[in-house]
């Protein structure tokens, strides 16, 4: 039966971080201030007070200290849960993330499991100063041996990173924190998808709008706009870079014949590349134009001040669609 609440994505994290925990005795959480202080968006605000401190640990400020940490623990039988603060922190962990976590699995023929989960808030929006707004996200879905996803809202929050936890493989967890503070309903019951699984949330038949984390709702924003002149757009939430599910997104574009990708990380060699060229690799035949891209510039992410004009908006995407039907 349904057990419909209404929560911020901030409180649906906690409230699957909790969910768990409670599960599980060796699920911990580690990372800067996610304890006493409940990180300092709050997502594990009062773990530490139920949990107790061996459970929930406040670390130094050494991120590759931490994701080292970690991998020794899981040998321990733990599943850690590791916080890292802001995206742009992670590159001093990339190392142990690329060399270590994504490959024992792998370097052991099976007998080594990495149940970890690397929680990283992601993207701009949020008026941040420099490396505390950035998009890594295809940094770590290029490395063979990692699961990378991300939500996009509270239901897929509260229930994906109960999912990543229970999977015996690591995942680079990836949370919008422009998205942090929205909210919407959650069932806190039970869930329809499993973790690497796209899902379209706006049906529509004039053209096909691919999105993932922080820029599902902009796209959900624009095909509201464009219903209002007449256009019917349909837009998918990717919710897993790594392994991609593109089937449903093949579904659509075959109906379609027009698609649009849009991600706020850099344009080149960035997902929306990727996703870009497997559309045309299968639906070749069926497309009426070339796939669009919008995405944010080859460039890092500009001081807050200007940042909407780096981050893609409404008026990009439309336009995009329009050169699309255009064709």
């Amino acid at each position: 039966m349904s057990e419909l609440t209404k929560m911020t994505m901030v409180k649906a994290l906690n409230s699957g971080l909790r969910a768990s925990m409670e599960h599980d005795p060796k699920v911990i959480v580690m990372g800067e201030d996610v304890g006493r202080l409940g990180g300092v968006f709050r997502v594990t605000e009062g773990l530490q007070k139920d949990f107790g401190e061996g459970r929930v640990m406040d670390t130094p400020l050494a991120e590759s200290a931490i994701l080292g940490t970690a991998i020794g623990m899981t040998f321990r039988g733990f599943r850690p849960v590791v916080e890292i603060q802001f995206d742009g922190f992670v590159y001093p962990a990339y190392d142990q993330i690329v060399s270590q976590v994504a490959r024992l699995h792998f370097r052991s023929r099976g007998s080594v499991r990495m149940p970890i989960v690397i929680r990283i808030p992601y993207g701009g929006g949020i008026g941040a100063v420099e490396h505390h707004s950035d998009s890594p996200e295809a940094q770590f879905a290029m490395t063979a041996g990692l699961k990378v996803v991300s939500c996009a809202d509270p239901h897929d929050a509260h229930w994906m990173i109960q999912q990543a936890i229970a999977s015996d493989d690591p995942v680079v967890f990836m949370e919008p924190k422009r998205r942090y503070w929205e909210t919407g309903m959650v069932d806190t019951a039970e869930t329809t998808l499993p973790l690497l699984a796209s899902r379209v949330v706006r049906p529509g038949r004039d053209a096909t709008l691919v999105a993932y984390g922080p820029m599902v709702k902009t796209c959900l924003d624009s095909a509201a706009a464009a219903a209002e002149e007449g256009v019917d757009i349909e837009v998918i939430d990717l919710r897993t870079l790594s392994p991609l599910d593109l089937g449903p997104v093949f579904e659509s574009v075959r109906r379609t014949g027009r698609a649009v990708v849009v991600h706020e990380a850099a344009r080149t060699l960035g997902l929306g590349a990727e996703v870009s060229a497997r559309i045309t690799e299968e639906c070749f035949y069926a497309l009426e134009a070339p796939v669009q891209r919008v995405t944010g510039y080859d460039m890092p992410y500009p001081p807050s001040r200007v940042e909407d004009e780096f981050l893609p908006g409404l008026d990009r995407i439309l336009d995009a669609v329009d050169r699309a039907r255009a064709y």
